[in-house]
């Protein structure tokens, strides 16, 4: 089991890290929600809960709940630019289906 980071995502997330000041990583989920069923949710997290899978990847951990994990895994973060639009980017191999706003996927 992993989940990954481009090195412009790291280099993303390290910044953020910093500019907060605190944390000890970046908390990955899912949530059910949307026309597909399914969203991810991305979070600082200032403490690690029970039963948490801590992956550390280019400097910075990446920290899943036993639920969400199931859905991540293999899953590789990407920080991207569009035209006017950046932000994080989910490549998951799970997926099977996204909604057509893109808010929202399916497995």
């Amino acid at each position: 089991m992993a989940i990954q980071l481009t090195d412009t995502a790291a280099q993303r997330v390290r910044t953020f890290m910093e500019k907060r000041g605190k944390g000890v990583g970046l908390r990955l989920g899912v949530k059910t929600t949307g026309c597909s069923g399914m969203a991810y949710v991305m979070e600082f997290a200032d403490e690690l809960e029970e039963g948490d899978t801590v992956f550390e990847d280019k400097g910075v951990k990446l920290i899943v709940n036993p639920r969400s994990l199931v859905y991540l895994d293999g899953t590789e973060l990407d920080y991207t630019r569009e035209g006017l639009n950046e932000g994080f980017k989910f490549n998951n191999p799970n997926e099977a289906s996204r909604c057509g706003c893109g808010e929202s996927f399916g497995v």
